[in-house]
């Protein structure tokens, strides 16, 4: 039996919204798919709005009559500031306002580890630990999961912040034998944030069941996620196809790996 009527997901032509798309539409009786790019022909439970969620009344459109909602959607690089600052940040405030006047209950947003990039990996950071964003992206981030929090005291939305890590197919390097979250696990993340009876404001931080740690979920436990992946299984073949980074190297210290050292967006690339 399905336990919402319709779920939404923003970015679903994205990597990260295709696999939900495919992953949690036994959820609900509707999924609702949006993005700027085209995605493809609606299953039988699907409905498709292309368009952008820069425009308050399409926002405002494609929240109407949701349970719930995904917000998936959100250039994964780092971006110069002004881009970010006409783009990214109203496309958020319009799916929390929207949602907010469209009585939505509950918004699952896709954070990043680069909120809180440059803890040392040494300290474990948890989920309460403050921002520290990596880069302009990161700093994006910090924007959402604020935002999130505002409209969880002043208006009683729930939110569920994932700060996802690495998800791919496969850990590409040694830092993803911690950071590695795979598809799978990432739609079951989600899963429990729909599913959790109560989460408030939360943070979550979107590993698999790795054993080396970055991060730590202990104050996360009430959201009830149960990763079954691990990249241990790719221990072997990564660490002989990778050597032994440098301990000091930003890479290997901070959380954030190589967004830390990124220069200024704006200024010119060099050779």
């Amino acid at each position: 039996m399905a336990e919402f009527t319709r779920l939404l997901i923003t970015g679903a032509s994205g990597s990260l919204g295709s696999h939900l798309r495919g992953g949690i539409g036994h959820l609900c009786k509707t999924l609702r798919l949006v993005d700027r790019l085209p995605m493809g022909l609606a299953s039988q439970n699907e409905e498709l709005f292309q368009g952008d969620l820069n425009d308050l009344d399409f926002a405002r459109l494609v929240t109407k009559d949701c349970d719930a909602i995904l917000h998936f959607a959100g250039t994964p690089k780092e971006q110069p500031f002004l881009e970010i600052l006409k783009d990214t940040l109203p496309a958020a405030y319009n799916i929390y306002e929207t949602g907010r006047l469209n009585g939505v209950k509950r918004i699952v947003y896709a954070s990043s580890i680069h909120a809180v990039g440059y803890h040392p990996v040494e300290e474990l950071p948890d989920t309460n630990v403050s921002h520290r964003p990596d880069s302009f992206y990161g700093l994006s981030k910090c924007f959402t999961e604020d935002l999130a929090r505002l409209y969880w005291d002043k208006f009683g939305i729930e939110s569920v912040c994932l700060r996802i890590c690495s998800c791919f197919p496969e850990p590409a390097d040694r830092r993803m034998l911690w950071s590695w979250l795979s598809f799978a696990d990432c739609v079951r993340l989600v899963e429990a944030g729909l599913s959790a009876q109560r989460v408030g404001f939360s943070i979550i931080y979107g590993t698999s069941n790795n054993s080396e740690l970055g991060v730590s979920n202990a104050s996360a436990a009430h959201i009830g996620f149960m990763p079954m992946d691990s990249a241990d299984a790719f221990r072997a073949q990564v660490m002989k196809a990778h050597p032994r980074p440098d301990p000091h190297a930003n890479l290997t210290r901070f959380v954030g790996g190589w967004f830390t050292a990124l220069g200024h967006s704006d200024d010119p690339a060099r050779d």
